[in-house]
């Protein structure tokens, strides 16, 4: 599919999606590129690694397709350097879960450079860094991708392929309607398992001696980077902050029904949860 693809950032997504592309012969050469000389000095040790730098221009050379795979608040950084020297007129792709910021300023940045097509895989895991990279992460996971009125239509094809070839189901969608939709799945629940946990750190604070698998299975998410969590909100806060209102109304229906003993209405609600959780 590709001669040479290079992945930007080499942790958790950035590691199992160059394992996946070398596993499934997406690209005859996957290349790297880290910050640090010891992450690149194991990279070079990997089977699935043909060429690993601390020098982005190095790493990205010859690369029909780029993926930046580091944390939100630096794909756009990210993207203004390789438009510095970017030759070829290369797909970029990235892996950000926010879409609408980043999709406009990285076609900014890399036009007449490169092709910039946004990415969302829902993949992904509390466990962080490349040690506990898999080639199976998207397999079977939807990837969004996120084209804007002035895409090209090849680098759309080709990513939405790249996608497809490494396991994923791809779901198109525009960006302002992915930040929507994700603030929804992905980034209400998370903020409502870490803010769980926060109300029993402080009002049960032994919860860990009495509790079983149900707390630890709802608030699993809350274990992941907060620092990370913190760019993705502060760039989503829009969506997000919809979505908590959303939710709080929600909430005060929930009680009202506990309050005014409506056990009918509280059954239908649980059985609603029930039925929707069942087909995740």
């Amino acid at each position: 599919m590709f001669q040479t693809i290079t992945i930007v950032a080499p942790g958790l997504l950035g590691a199992s999606l160059a394992i996946a592309a070398h596993e499934k012969g997406v690209a005859q050469k996957v290349s790297l590129w880290a910050r640090r000389s010891e992450a690149v000095d194991s990279l070079l040790q990997q089977p699935w690694c043909a060429r690993a730098s601390t020098d982005l221009a190095e790493a990205c050379s010859d690369a029909e397709l780029i993926v930046l795979c580091a944390p939100v608040n630096r794909i756009i950084t990210l993207a203004r350097e390789i438009a510095a020297f970017a030759t070829g007129n290369p797909i970029v792709t990235d892996v950000g879960s926010v879409k609408a910021d980043i999709v406009r300023q990285c076609e900014a940045a890399l036009a007449g450079k490169a092709r910039f097509l946004g990415s969302h895989p829902m993949a992904g895991s509390e466990k962080t860094g490349m040690e506990n990279a898999s080639g199976d992460l998207f397999e079977q996971r939807t990837c969004f991708v996120t084209p804007s009125q002035s895409s090209d239509p090849e680098a759309l094809a080709k990513t939405i392929a790249f996608w497809k070839a490494v396991g994923s189901q791809v779901v198109e969608e525009t960006p302002d309607r992915h930040d929507e939709i994700v603030a929804q799945v992905s980034h209400l629940p998370h903020l409502l398992a870490s803010s769980l946990a926060t109300f029993l750190a402080n009002r049960c604070p032994a919860a860990a001696d009495y509790c079983g698998n149900g707390l630890r299975d709802t608030t699993r998410v809350a274990s992941g980077s907060p620092e990370l969590w913190r760019e993705i909100v502060a760039q989503n806060r829009h969506e997000v902050l919809r979505a908590l209102r959303d939710f709080q109304n929600h909430l005060q229906t929930l009680a009202a029904a506990i309050a005014n003993e409506s056990d009918f209405e509280l059954l239908q609600q649980l059985a609603d949860g029930k039925q929707f959780r069942d087909q995740l």
